[in-house]
C-alpha cells in the first residue's frame, strides 16, 4: 500500500508571546520572553511566583458569557487556535467532506484548573455534594477535540492522546498516520494546556521540577545556561491543519510543509528523569529519521526539547551527538522554551509551529537567557544562543518528551513548489 503524502496548510496560535500566528512569531525572531509574576492567584506562599501566562486574552472575545462559562481554559485555547487554523486553511467549511476531517488533539491534564476549583468548594461546603453540573465536560482531557468538532461539524476521528509533555507531537503523529493510511482527508491537530493554577504550581513545586529565580522571571527560563535550575510553566495552544496532498493541491491551498515523518521511543528509566545518556531520545529520533526516509545529514535544525532544567537538556544535547555525529555541529539546535516556557501537553504542537515558520521566514529563533557556559555541553554545538540566526531551513526536526519517559519526535521539510 502506497502512503499518502501529507502536508500542512494552516496554523494557529495562544501563546505567553503572541495571541496570534503574526504576533507569535514576531516574538520568536525578536527573542521575547513571556515569565512574568502570576496573576492568577496569590503566589505569596509559593515557592515559584512567576509563569508564561498568556497576555490580554478575554475568552468573551471568542464566545458569549454562557459558553464560556461550559468550557475550562485548556479548552479555550484549544478552539481559538484552532479557529485560527481553520480560517487560514483557506478550507471550504460548506463544501469540504466532514466524514473525512478529524481533530486529533494533545492535552497532558486538561481541565486542571476545574477539577481544583471544584474540589476546593466541596471541601470548604458542609458535605453537600453540590458540584456544578459542567464538572466533568467541562475537566475531561478529550472535550477540546469534541468542542472543535462540534463547532465545525468534523465528523471524522476524534479523540485526544495524552503523553504528558509529548501529547501534542503524539496527537500530531497520529494525524499523520491516519492521513497516510487513506482514512481522512483534512486532521485538525495540535494541543492546549492550562496548568497555572494553584494545583499546578504548587505539584510542579513540590517537583522542585519549576525554576524559583523569582528575582528576575523574565530571564528564568535558560536552556543550557549553567545556572538553569528548573523549567517555566507556560500555558496557551497550538493548532496545525494537516491534509492529504493531492487533496490540498485540488483545491489550491496554501502549503507551509511536508510532514515527512514521526518518530516515538521510551525511556523506560524513570518517572520524571530523563536517561542520563539520553537512549530513549536516541532512539526515538533514529525512529523519526528511519520513518521519513532521512539521513542525519538532511537536516538542519533541531527545535529541542531543552525544557532548562539541569539533567534534561544534557542529555537531549548528548543524544543529539550520538545520532548526528560531525554534522551536529552544523546543526541549528534551539529551544523556543526559553521564550514561551512549557507548554506541556500543548508544547509540541506550539514548537512545530516554531519550527515551521523557521523555515517559511529563514530564520532559526533564538535560545535566549544564555549567560553562562556549562561545561557538560558540548562548545562546538550551534545553540543559536540570544539572537536568531537566518539560515534556509530546508528540513527541520522537533523533539518533545513527557514524564513517564514519553518521547515523541516529528521531522517536516519545506515543498519546492
Amino acid at each position: 500500500m502506497e502512503l499518502k503524502r501529507v502536508v500542512v496548510t494552516g496554523l494557529g496560535a495562544l501563546t505567553p508571546i503572541g495571541n496570534n500566528i503574526e504576533e507569535y512569531w514576531e516574538g520568536l525572531k525578536n527573542g521575547k520572553s513571556g515569565s512574568a509574576p502570576i496573576t492568577y492567584f496569590d503566589t505569596e506562599k509559593f515557592k515559584t511566583k512567576f509563569a508564561c501566562e498568556l497576555k490580554n486574552f478575554n475568552p468573551l472575545d471568542h464566545f458569549d458569557r454562557k459558553e464560556a462559562r461550559k468550557l475550562d481554559r485548556f479548552a479555550q485555547y484549544a478552539m481559538v487556535s484552532a479557529d485560527e487554523a481553520i480560517e487560514d486553511s483557506g478550507i471550504d467549511l460548506d463544501t469540504v467532506d466532514k466524514y473525512r476531517v478529524g481533530v486529533i488533539w494533545g492535552a497532558g491534564i486538561g481541565g486542571l484548573e476545574t477539577f481544583q476549583n471544584e474540589v476546593i468548594n466541596f471541601a470548604e461546603g458542609d458535605g453537600s455534594p453540590r458540584f456544578n453540573p459542567f464538572f466533568i465536560p467541562k475537566m475531561i482531557a478529550d472535550i477540546a477535540p469534541g468542542n472543535i468538532s462540534i463547532k465545525h461539524g468534523f465528523m471524522g476521528a476524534n479523540y485526544t492522546t495524552v503523553s504528558a509533555c509529548a501529547s501534542s507531537a503524539n496527537a500530531m503523529i497520529d494525524a499523520l498516520n491516519n492521513i497516510r493510511l487513506g482514512h481522512s482527508d483534512v486532521i485538525v491537530s495540535g494541543g492546549s494546556e492550562a496548568a497555572v493554577t494553584i494545583a499546578g504550581m504548587g505539584g510542579f513545586n513540590a517537583m522542585h521540577a519549576l525554576s524559583t529565580r523569582n528575582d528576575s522571571p523574565e530571564t528564568a527560563s535558560r536552556p543550557f545556561d549553567a545556572t538553569r535550575d528548573g523549567f517555566v510553566l507556560g500555558e496557551g495552544g497550538g493548532a496545525l491543519i494537516l491534509e492529504e496532498y493531492e487533496h490540498a493541491k485540488a483545491r489550491g491551498a496554501k502549503i507551509y510543509a511536508e510532514v515527512l515523518g514521526g518518530g516515538l521511543s521510551s525511556d523506560a528509566y524513570h518517572m520524571t528523569a530523563p536517561h542520563p545518556e539520553g537512549d530513549g531520545v536516541v532512539a526515538v529520533m533514529k525512529n523519526c529519521l528511519k520513518n521519513a526516509g532521512l539521513k542525519p545529514e538532511d537536516v538542519d535544525a533541531i527545535n529541542t526539547h531543552g525544557t532548562s532544567t539541569p539533567l534534561g537538556d544534557v542529555a537531549e544535547l548528548k543524544a543529539i551527538t550520538k545520532v548526528f555525529g560531525e554534522h551536529a555541529k552544523n546543526l541549528n539546535i534551539n529551544s523556543t522554551k526559553s521564550m514561551t516556557g512549557h507548554l506541556l501537553g500543548a508544547a509540541g504542537a506550539v514548537e512545530a509551529i516554531a519550527a515551521i515558520l523557521s523555515m517559511k521566514h529563514g530564520i532559526v529563533p533564538p535560545t535566549i537567557n544564555h549567560e553562562n557556559v556549562d561545561e557538560n555541553i558540548d562548545s562546538s554545538l550551534n545553540l543559536t544562543l540570544n539572537k536568531a540566526q537566518e539560515r534556509d531551513v530546508k528540513i527541520v526536526m522537533s523533539n518533545t518528551f513527557g514524564f513517564g519517559g514519553h518521547n515523541a519526535c516529528v521531522v517536516f521539510k519545506k515543498l519546492d513548489e
